[in-house]
């Protein structure tokens, strides 16, 4: 069974940047699309981005698309986020997830807080 923990989030002023990991345990991650999620206080968790096993495959949503990165290394058993240009409504929880598009695991999250 494989087990997803992220790292890297904080708290960070608007326009700077953050990079979450994403390293799972128990099993290789190279099967799985994987993606992250972000849920803000009082809202629903919605999509952020996605990455097919080799890499090939990305897709973002709209509110993110050009300013954050999605990647992996399947060798480091690793996802990584980067994040540019953070915005105050960037303010989450963000999950990492395996088995999109029906995610079957999901990590703890970790709080990104951007200040105005």
């Amino acid at each position: 069974q494989v087990q997803l923990v992220e790292s890297g989030g904080g708290l960070v002023q608007a326009g700077d940047s953050l990079r979450l990991s994403c390293a799972a345990s128990g099993r290789g991650l190279s099967t799985y699309v994987m993606g992250w999620f972000r849920q803000a206080p009082g809202k629903e968790r919605e999509f952020v981005a996605s990455i097919s096993w080799s890499g090939g495959s990305i897709y973002y949503a709209e509110s993110v698309e050009g300013r954050f990165t999605i990647s992996r290394d399947n060798s480091k058993n690793t996802m990584y986020l980067q994040m540019n240009s953070l915005k105050p409504e960037d303010t989450a929880v963000y999950y990492c997830a395996g088995g999109l598009p029906d995610p079957d695991v999901w990590g703890q999250g970790t709080q990104v807080t951007v200040s105005s």
